[in-house]
């Protein structure tokens, strides 16, 4: 029978690092980023903030606060998360340990930079609407906290169980939590201010990826047997010898693949909560997104007007026109239509159309209107993502006039400044390079009876590359852990390696109660924020 990977002295991966010398060229480069992004950051932070004339300096530290425990996030996804990336490399001897993460490292700052932003606000959209629209208001603060903290809190408990948990599981847990409590706090159905279809939909992300890198990856192995007859891919490394240059290129590459299309798709997570703590704190900077200039507004009013005029089609006859926010705002809480709905949001995009043609360009918006602005197209954009669904049926022709004009709407109010996606890049690349051991040595010693081969290495790398970039395209969060860990289990299962049970039963023990104790933990937190907050 097969055993673990296991030296006299502990784990392979001790042996091999009391060997190896850190990777001083690597964190020297990484050194000079860390200084370079954090000068950037100052730099265009006081640029931005120059605009903000406020007495008082609480906002000012409530923004710090916010944006040190948002970055902590993700520092701790940074060694929780991208430490997957390495194994593989690490224990087919193709990287030494401290070259891989260092390099590692690079690649997720290197995602990160480049990501859409898609995900963040696919994050974001399951945030219930009214928490999002009072960012400013003491229970939005305590949303976004209660968030971080709990997600923070959960995947620092199972780093140190050195069990590979999913962050993305962990805040969309924390996600739903919030929205429970708050439901319940306003004596409300626990349910209802949840966005059932969006969470369903970002859930079966969450939940088919595993499935799909642990199939995906088994045949990727098979196929490498039936492809490529090199005897060396099917061995375990022996010794500390590198792998043949052929096979140390793929795995490097692969290695490469994972830490960028992590950057670049659980980077975002952060990202989106990150604005609504810039919204919430400077709305003169951050609540609307200031490039939008004249001639933008101008084409912007015309399409509005165009719209107003699509949506009366839709008007019955005998709406009669309540209070405009209250109505959408109800609609986008109870996901129920009504007539008045139509004639309100017909009202508002004219009113957010007259607004903007009077002021110009978005930066000429008066400081204390920005973030009623802000709400206005916020609320106006949520209520058309839920018109074609819930309303009536509209023709193609309306529905693409509406789509160019969501468009705009979304680019006003959902915008990511490259300094926050430098922030985020340096803290998940620092951390990174920090807690990434414990992890690791999971991935690489605990789940197979042997030690991984080329093969599987490589097979469950590009599987996990391929499958997170491909959910990055679509917008939807994937979990790096999940898809990377079951990578690995299925190609021991297709070589008959055997699997550790005890580690994959650690592991979906992890899975499954992520989503409720982080639920549990954000709901709890968010209620005693509020208290705290009144």
């Amino acid at each position: 029978m097969a055993t673990p990977v296991l030296t006299p002295t502990g784990s392979l991966l001790d042996e091999k690092l009391k060997k190896s010398s850190p990777g001083k060229i690597g964190g020297i480069v990484f050194g000079i980023m860390l200084l370079g992004g954090l000068v950037y950051i100052g730099m265009k932070l006081s640029k931005d903030l120059a605009v903000v004339h406020n007495a008082s300096i609480f906002p000012f530290v409530l923004l710090g606060l916010a944006l040190f425990i948002a970055l902590g996030f993700e520092f701790v996804n940074g060694f929780h998360d991208t430490a997957n990336a390495v194994a593989t490399v690490i224990y087919t001897h193709s990287l030494e340990p401290h070259i891989a993460v260092v390099w590692s490292g690079l690649w997720n700052f290197i995602g990160v930079l480049t990501s859409s932003g898609a995900v963040a606000f696919s994050i974001i959209s399951l945030l219930p609407v009214e928490l999002i629209l009072k960012v400013s208001k003491g229970s939005g603060f305590s949303m976004v906290f209660a968030l971080l903290v709990a997600a923070i809190l959960w995947n620092l408990a199972t780093w140190w169980r050195g069990l590979p948990a999913s962050s993305s599981h962990t805040m969309i847990g924390s996600i739903l939590g919030v929205g429970i409590a708050n439901q319940l706090m306003q004596g409300n159905s626990g349910t209802a201010g949840v966005d059932w279809e969006q969470v369903t939909k970002v859930f079966k992300a969450l939940l088919i990826s595993p499935v799909v890198g642990f199939v995906l990856a088994a045949l990727v192995f098979l196929l490498f047997k039936l492809v490529a007859k090199d005897p060396r891919l099917y061995k375990a490394p022996e010794g500390t010898a590198p792998p043949p240059f052929y096979i140390r290129a793929l795995l490097v590459l692969t290695c490469t693949g994972v830490s960028f299309a992590h950057g670049s798709n659980d980077g975002q997570k952060g990202m989106g909560l990150i604005m609504l703590i810039l919204v919430g704190t400077v709305p003169t900077a951050y609540a609307l997104n200031h490039t939008v200039n004249a001639s933008q507004v101008q084409t912007f009013a015309a399409v509005s007007t165009q719209v107003a005029g699509a949506l009366g089609n839709y008007v019955e006859p005998g709406a009669t026109l309540q209070d405009v926010t209250p109505e959408l705002e109800h609609f986008i809480s109870t996901k129920k239509y009504e007539p008045g709905v139509m004639l309100a949001l017909q009202q508002e995009v004219t009113d957010i159309r007259n607004e903007a043609t009077s002021y110009g360009a978005l930066s000429n918006v008066p400081a204390n209107m920005q973030s009623n602005v802000r709400n206005q197209m916020y609320l106006t954009s949520e209520t058309l993502r839920l018109m074609p669904k819930l309303g009536p049926k509209m023709n193609d022709g309306d529905i693409k006039i509406i789509s160019n004009y969501k468009g705009f709407l979304d680019k006003s109010t959902k915008f990511i400044p490259t300094w926050v996606k430098v922030a985020v890049a340096l803290a998940l690349g620092l951390g990174t390079m920090v807690g990434w051991k414990r992890i690791v040595v999971t991935v690489g010693e605990k789940i197979g009876k042997t030690h991984l081969t080329y093969a599987q290495g490589a097979s469950a790398e590009l599987v996990a590359m391929v499958t997170i970039l491909a959910a990055d395209g679509y917008g939807l969060p994937v979990s790096t852990t999940h898809v990377l860990s079951s990578g690995v289990a299925g190609t021991m299962a297709a070589n008959r390696s055997g699997l550790q049970m005890s580690t994959l039963r650690d592991i979906a023990l992890a899975w499954v109660f992520t989503l409720p104790v982080a639920a549990l933990l954000s709901g709890c937190l968010f209620w005693l924020f509020n208290m705290i907050a009144k």
